[in-house]
């Protein structure tokens, strides 16, 4: 039986997995004050926390009903249900939130699955690495029903800076993996970068100042894009995919000739092919999006909460 803690308390959490990231968790959460249990398979790797004053449960069974609000973290998809699938009925009533990492598929089944055994759930996905946990610099993010956020935000906020993005729950995976994407594509395109500098004598540092500004810059152009791609027009306020291909032509010689692998600079130019090949030449870089939606001999994917289209176009 778990008691409703009063405004005063701080509320009981239970914490299921303690990894790097799921010990750098439990941590944030008794560093505020809240009463935590945590389970992992091995039990070795509560040590730590239990001498900071965390309960270690003998079973995830006994895990789970310490806490109205049960924090899951663990290696993947299968481990959550491996783990949680055998509770049954300790499950009702409690608040789930899962911030292992997923597909949005994946979150959305977990849901339902949850939602068959009277859990609340709430999918996560954590911005930060584990030793920013419980900080400033840690961002959370959350989907789910907001109901259930609201009521736990305060101890969420333990672990870190929370944004809730909707009732969606594939919303926060999708979200994580949209500015992995991000992170990828601005480090790969400095790594392509430094070796064609490289060639000419010039070190990474020296050219790190300067791509740090070019970053910078095309992070200003960010909100205006955002505008277009939503209003379905790209007006070429700055420059054309036009402009734009023939100095994607200029980086993929330039690597050529320096033996730089010119793999990443042909990709984006095949994008910016087939957008002046569908006649978007004269618009703004944003319009390249039209290209990225779809990928090539592939049928587009129904957008989550839209109804499937009747046969022949006839209204249902």
């Amino acid at each position: 039986m778990t008691t409703t803690p009063t405004s005063t308390q701080p509320a009981p959490v239970t914490v299921i997995g303690l990894g790097l990231m799921g010990q750098a968790l439990a941590g944030a959460l008794l560093r505020d004050g809240h009463p935590t249990t945590v389970w992992n398979r091995t039990a070795a790797k509560a040590a730590e926390l239990v001498t900071r004053g965390a309960s270690l449960a003998d079973s995830a069974r006994d895990a789970v009903a310490a806490s109205p609000l049960v924090v899951v973290c663990v290696s993947d998809h299968d481990a959550v249900h491996e783990i949680l699938d055998p509770l049954g009925e300790v499950l009702h009533g409690r608040v789930l939130v899962n911030l292992t990492s997923s597909t949005s598929a994946q979150a959305r089944e977990t849901a339902e699955w949850a939602a068959r055994r009277g859990t609340t759930y709430l999918d996560g996905a954590i911005m930060a690495a584990p030793a920013a946990m419980g900080t400033a610099d840690a961002l959370v993010l959350y989907s789910g029903p907001r109901s259930a956020f609201d009521r736990h935000e305060s101890t969420l906020g333990s672990l870190g800076g929370s944004t809730y993005l909707g009732d969606d729950h594939g919303l926060s995976s999708l979200y994580d993996v949209a500015v992995l994407g991000l992170m990828w594509g601005i480090l790969n395109a400095f790594l392509h970068g430094a070796a064609l500098l490289g060639t000419a004598g010039v070190r990474a540092e020296t050219f790190a100042p300067l791509a740090s500004t070019g970053i910078a810059t095309v992070a200003g152009w960010l909100a205006a894009y955002a505008q277009q791609i939503d209003d379905g027009t790209y007006p070429a306020d700055d420059s054309t995919i036009d402009t734009h291909l023939a100095a994607m032509d200029h980086l993929i010689d330039e690597s050529e000739l320096a033996g730089v692998d010119a793999g990443l600079p042909r990709l984006v130019k095949a994008l910016a092919d087939r957008a002046v090949a569908a006649g978007h030449g004269g618009r703004s870089y944003a319009a390249l999006i039209e290209q990225v939606r779809v990928a090539p001999d592939h049928p587009p994917r129904r957008p989550v909460g839209t109804a499937s289209p009747t046969p022949e176009g006839q209204a249902s």
